[in-house]
Order: C-alpha cells, then sequence, then structure tokens
C-alpha cells in the first residue's frame, strides 16, 4: 500500500473521544504521527506549538465551531484542512469549502476512506504525484507559478493559494485553451474517481476570487456551458489547445 512521507504530522480536532480514537488509530496504522485537540482553541494552539503537515477537523466543535477554527488555521498559513461534518446539507458542505477546506467528509464516515483522503490530500500538498512536476515557471495573464517552490505571483504580488487552489490553478495553466469537465478536473487534481462535483465548482469559485480582476466576470477561468471550464488569456486571445490535446 502506498504511504505518504514518513513522519507526516496529522492534527485530529474533534471533541467526540470515540471518533478521534478511531481516527487517530487509522492514520497512525498509516505512518502518521497524530496529535489531538477536543476544542478550537486548543487545536489553534497545537498548531502553534507543532505545526501540522494536515488537519482533521470537525465542523460541530463546542464554542468556537470549525470553521472559525479553519479560519485561524490559515491565517497561520496555507496548512491543508480536511473537514469532518455530521451534516450533510449541500450549504454546509459548501461553506466549509469556501471556509479553506481542501476537503470534507459526511458523518458517519468509513475511516478508510478518511485515511485515503488524508494520503492524497498529503500527496498533492508535497508534490509527490503527478502535478505539478518541477520545471520551469508557467506564465500566464499576468500570473507566474512556480511548480517547485509551489509560490503563486499575480501582477507582483505573492497570492496565498490552498494546496487544491493551486494543483487547479497548475493544472489549468498547462492546458491553456482546453475546456475540461468537473469530473475529468476531479480526477487530475484530486486523484478521485467519484465524489461531490460541488467541491470542483467551489474551488474554482474560490481561485476566480484569489486570480481575476472581477471574480463576478471572470476572464481567465472562464465556464463553458454544457462541458466545464477553460483557462484563457485575455490579453493574448483565445488560447490554442497544447499538442496532442483532444479539442
Amino acid at each position: 500500500m502506498e504511504q505518504t512521507s514518513p513522519g507526516t504530522r496529522v492534527l485530529v480536532v474533534d471533541d467526540d473521544p470515540t471518533v478521534a480514537e478511531v481516527v487517530t488509530r487509522y492514520l497512525e496504522r498509516d505512518g502518521h504521527v497524530v496529535d489531538r485537540a477536543a476544542d478550537g482553541p486548543s487545536a489553534l494552539a497545537r498548531a502553534d506549538d507543532r505545526p501540522p503537515d494536515l488537519v482533521v477537523l470537525d465542523l460541530m466543535l463546542p464554542g468556537m465551531d470549525g470553521l472559525a477554527v479553519c479560519r485561524g488555521l490559515r491565517e497561520r498559513g496555507p496548512v491543508p484542512v480536511i473537514m469532518l461534518t455530521a451534516r450533510g446539507e449541500e450549504d454546509d458542505r459548501i461553506l466549509g469549502l469556501e471556509t479553506g477546506a481542501d476537503d470534507y467528509v459526511t458523518k458517519p464516515f468509513s475511516p478508510r476512506e478518511l485515511a485515503l483522503r488524508v494520503r492524497s490530500v498529503l500527496r498533492r500538498g508535497t508534490a509527490a504525484g503527478s502535478l505539478p512536476p518541477p520545471g520551469p515557471l508557467l506564465a500566464r495573464a499576468g500570473i507566474e507559478l512556480d511548480p517547485a517552490a509551489r509560490r503563486v505571483v499575480r501582477d507582483g504580488t505573492e497570492v496565498a493559494l490552498t494546496v487544491r487552489e493551486f494543483d487547479l490553478l497548475a493544472f489549468l495553466m498547462r492546458h491553456p485553451g482546453r475546456a475540461f469537465g468537473r469530473e475529468e478536473l476531479m480526477r487530475a487534481v484530486w486523484g478521485w474517481d467519484f465524489g461531490d462535483l460541488s467541491t470542483v465548482t467551489v474551488h474554482v469559485r474560490r481561485l476566480r476570487g484569489k486570480i481575476e480582476p472581477d471574480p463576478a466576470a471572470p476572464r481567465l477561468i472562464t465556464t463553458v456551458w454544457g462541458v466545464g471550464y477553460r483557462l484563457d488569456d485575455p490579453q493574448a486571445g483565445p488560447a490554442r489547445a497544447e499538442s496532442g490535446a483532444r479539442p
């Protein structure tokens, strides 16, 4: 079984000791070092003391809820977050993603599935997969993306992106002018053959909010109705699909 880098530190934040124990056991079995916290303030304190490589975060925490904790984590740096929620409503899932979560899992969940999601997010975060490979800078429409440093600069100003936002932008910038369906993007960027396609929609919306001059009228990441999304360069006119790609 493929594993992530040994010793990766995962912070599990859940006020249910049974859930926290089961999650911890599965993640430790996968080779991770696991810290635990039962509430928001403790989670932020632990993140300050020993910065995690990833956080598994329950949405419904006492006092300071998971959304507030996620915002606090985001202020500290681009650590990946997988949100756990007992509520299956789409609005709750989307709200978690809008706050900055990289993924979510709805309770009741399979601990094995969660471990696979953790592995997937960490693999993307360390660039151990095929996206984005080390190479020269990607530049388009005033955006420079450094795949090796995982750094994005727009018009001279660095842009803070989450793991998935970065991978999504890198993928689109490597295939300018080609339209991709949400299913294709989920497979290419998330590495999944299944999942809620609203995850892609929300990440596109978040990415537009960070790189488009006018997110309400996007000109860089455009919607191709009935298909999905395409990266264009409005200054260069219609982009030509890369060699070998289907039209």
